[in-house]
Order: structure tokens, then sequence, then C-alpha cells
């Protein structure tokens, strides 16, 4: 973990996801469903997304899912989708790519990689997404020290592809009252350790769309360089994770918030 070390001779890294820039004083607001649902749906989210200082868009095309009865994405249509809003409002977007066999069409059409919780240890699948030089949103296994978190980073770095944005997501506990628990101490930690963008998902870090907003305003003060947010304008009916969506009203309330908050840690939101 040597090569990832922040040291006084080295500038933080701002990667770079088209125009959108994270890191180094750039704050990163990433927001969208947690799956693609239909065209309909991303048109309804993009309508209010467009108003906001959102920079990127997150939308699951391939859904790893507990249950293989679970709703799995779209797959192709559902990233032709997203690169329609993304077009329409001029935003990039990001989205999980699940398997090595997926890595062409997924680099095809998004502008940013997801490797999701589930997948930080496959280590195959970090080789291929880091030999592409595609910008890598990595998150944070659900039961992974920072070590092992940062070990899964090496091996993208390793290809030769240093636009790794790390990302807090929560890991598992034994308090069954929230999804996970969000790691705000690895947050600070990392930001000292490492020359890396560090970004939150207080969505999937609390579980709870109640606290969602306090949680993201907790993860700017401990200088994260962004956040990746779940929104869906009728969460009771998302397919994917509602319970821990932000509908419409309460994500233009967080994004008020958020606006706020950049400019009192004199972070800037390109938008």
């Amino acid at each position: 973990m040597e090569r990832l070390k922040a040291t006084e001779s080295r500038e933080k890294k701002i990667v770079k996801i088209k125009n959108t820039k994270v890191g180094g004083g750039y704050f990163l607001f990433c927001a969208g469903p947690c799956a693609v649902e239909s065209r309909e749906l991303m048109k309804e989210i993009a309508s209010y997304l467009k108003s906001t200082p959102v920079n990127l868009i997150r939308g699951g095309a391939f859904k790893p899912r507990t249950s293989p009865y679970s709703f799995q994405g779209l797959g192709e249509e559902g990233l032709k989708i997203l690169k329609e809003v993304s077009e329409e409002l001029n935003i990039p977007f990001v989205t999980e790519v699940t398997d090595t066999k997926y890595v062409e069409i997924v680099a095809k059409y998004a502008d940013c990689f997801q490797i999701g919780s589930r997948n930080m240890s496959s280590f195959e699948l970090l080789k291929e997404v880091g030999k592409t030089g595609k910008p890598v949103l990595l998150k944070r296994g659900m039961s992974a020290t920072v070590d092992e978190f940062l070990n899964a980073a090496e091996y993208i770095l390793n290809e030769g592809n240093d636009n790794i944005i790390l990302c807090e997501r929560g890991i598992r506990s034994f308090d069954s009252n929230f999804r996970n628990i969000l790691d705000l101490n690895a947050v600070a930690y990392l930001k000292q350790k490492t020359f890396l963008p560090v970004i939150v998902d207080p969505s999937h870090g609390t579980g709870r769309r109640e606290i969602v907003e306090k949680l993201s305003l907790a993860a700017m003060a401990a200088g994260a360089d962004g956040l990746i947010v779940e929104t869906h304008p009728y969460p009771e009916e998302a397919l994917s994770d509602g319970f821990q969506s932000l509908n419409r009203k309460e994500f233009l309330s967080l994004s008020e918030k958020v606006k706020k908050f950049a400019s009192i840690f004199n972070y800037e939101i390109q938008s």
C-alpha cells in the first residue's frame, strides 16, 4: 500500500470524469436511483436533478442482488437510458460493473466504473477495469478492513490507472436498526493516509432515508470529497432499495444543505 501513501511532496489526486472533478478541493455530488427501472423514471428523476448541484449521475444497469429473484437490472438497455439522460443534462454518469464479461459493454457507455461492495475483492475484475484507464469508483467491502480496501485499490493502480475514487459505504455490524454503520473514522483516516479522493455513500451507509441528510453533512464535516446518494420519486414503489432512497422533496432539501456546507468548508462543486 506504499504507492497510495500521502506524502508532503505528493499532491492530492484530482480525478476527472469528463468535465467533473473530484478531489483537491473539488466536491463530487452524485445522485440517481439504485437501479434504472425505465426510461420514464429516469426522465422524471432528471427533471429535478437539473435544478441541483449534482455533477455525476448514478444508476444501476447490472444489479448484483442477494436474492436471485430480485430485480437484476435492465442490462444494456439500462446503459442506453443512462447515456440518454447524461447527454440531456450534460452530466457524466457512473454505473456498476459486476463481472469481467461486462467490462467492455459498460466501458462503451459509462464515463466511470463503479465496483460495488460485493466485488471489492474480485481481483480479476479490478485488474480489467484498471486496464481501461477509465475512472473507477471503488466501494469498500461490507466486511473489509481499511487495509483490505486499500489493497483492492492497489490492484487497479498496478494496471497503470490512478483515476480511483475511494467510497466509504458502511460496514456490517450487530445492530439491526441500520443496514450498515457508516464509518466516518475511515473517511478521516483515508484522507490523511492516501492521495486519492474519498467520498461517502450515506444511503447504503445507513439504510434509512430519514437520516441520510444528517449523515451526508457529517461526512462533509469529516473531510469527504463527495457524496453518492440514492433518490427515487416514489421510494415505496422502487424495485431496489426504496427504503434508503430520498424522494424528490427530501433530495432537494439535501441539495440546498450541500451547497451551504460546500461554502462553509471551501469546497468547489462543478455543476
